[in-house]
């Protein structure tokens, strides 16, 4: 049977599911490269709350998406930008989220890391900025995670230059209990990071957060580049100093950046790959072996989908995230936390299931439609 799907010219097309889905099941851990799928939060669809409100979560339902990806053998960066960080989760719902993965991922073996920032404090000076970011560092260190130190909206507003980076990081790292990844996020991302390690010039901006690296090497285990620009990646991790690895950001692009070239390749830690679990974990074992064409055989085709997804406004990728999730059978509900599932358009979410469906990505296909039937069913699309 076929389905009706909105276009994006106002009208409809008729679109036939697919049947079978990829056969993805658990293999041996990942070798060639380090791994992290940036994952989403699941909201407690029965919480009487508001967007403004904080977050009620589904701790469950949570922490259960979270054993799916591990037991794909994929580490699990939490409480990062696709957790909803500033978009629907504060830090105290962070912080607790924190917890609980991370007590999750030592009982079943799992690899986590966690983003500390200063998204407890919405502006204050450099001293304020600092205690914020040792706040959240302490409490991912005493989880027993690894920390990421996520770009901050309060030391963007409060540096007045490249020095104050290079200051408020330096003393963080001089800190820290062990070596930390730490993360440049766009303002495509999030446009308040705009300017961000001092210059909106981008060259300029990057000699900083080279130097703040090249101070520091031995407390920087790598880096994570969300800039959507492959070639300003590859640069970055050309002058990276030795043992410092480059994990991209990079939803664009991922493939040939994982991939690499004769000098070298990044390491992953993508929103992305919160969809993509299972097929980009079988991916990275194709790589394993060595054989690159495989490799882009199996994850070239997903390009699509995710720039689907990342599409501007950028920062709305939740929505389609927690989509598929629901569409997947991880989540019993459509729901976010701060009501965020009204960030993308019906079009948009037929897009998605079809890109997604088309890949295989649906244990169950049928299911998957059904869902999505009901969800044109409540915007009044008759089939």
């Amino acid at each position: 049977m076929t389905i009706r799907l909105p276009d994006f010219k106002g009208g409809l097309r008729a679109y036939e599911p697919c049947a079978e889905p990829l056969a993805l099941t658990p293999g041996a851990p990942l070798a060639s490269r380090t791994v992290f799928s940036a994952a989403h939060v699941v909201a407690d669809p029965y919480a009487d709350t508001s967007p403004d409100a904080p977050a009620a979560v589904d701790w469950d339902a949570t922490l259960a998406f979270r054993r799916h990806l591990w037991s794909h053998g994929l580490g699990v960066a939490e409480a990062m930008d696709t957790a909803q960080r500033g978009m629907g989760l504060d830090w105290a719902g962070a912080a607790e989220l924190i917890r609980r993965s991370a007590a999750e991922a030592k009982a079943v073996g799992g690899r986590i890391a966690c983003g500390a920032g200063t998204d407890q404090i919405a502006a204050g000076s450099l001293g304020e900025v600092r205690a914020a970011y040792e706040e959240q560092l302490a409490v991912v260190e005493e989880s027993g995670a690894q920390a990421i130190l996520m770009a901050s909206r309060a030391l963007c507003a409060a540096a007045s230059g490249p020095e104050d980076y290079l200051e408020v990081y330096g003393h963080l790292l001089r800190q820290a209990g062990e070596p930390v990844v730490l993360h440049w996020l766009g303002p495509m991302f999030d446009p308040a990071l705009e300017g961000y390690w001092g210059s909106s010039d981008l060259d300029t901006a990057t000699d900083t957060f080279l130097e703040v690296i090249a101070a520091h090497p031995d407390k920087v285990d790598g880096i994570k580049v969300s800039l959507l620009d492959a070639a300003r990646e590859i640069d970055i991790r050309r002058r990276l100093p030795q043992g410092v690895r480059c994990y991209t950001g990079d939803d664009f692009n991922y493939p040939e950046l994982i991939a690499g070239d004769e000098k070298g390749f990044s390491h992953a830690l993508l929103g992305i790959f919160d969809p993509l679990g299972p097929l980009a974990a079988e991916a990275v074992r194709v790589l394993d072996t060595g054989d690159v064409t495989g490799f882009r055989e199996l994850l070239d085709p997903t390009v699509e989908l995710s720039r689907h997804l990342f599409r501007t406004p950028t920062r709305f990728y939740k929505t389609g995230v927690v989509f598929l999730a629901w569409l997947a059978g991880h989540q019993s509900h459509f729901t976010m936390v701060g009501g965020l599932q009204s960030a993308r358009s019906l079009p948009h979410f037929a897009r998605a299931y079809e890109l997604a469906d088309g890949l295989g990505l649906f244990p169950d296909p049928k299911q998957a439609e059904e869902r999505m039937r009901n969800l044109l069913a409540l915007y009044g699309v008759a089939q």
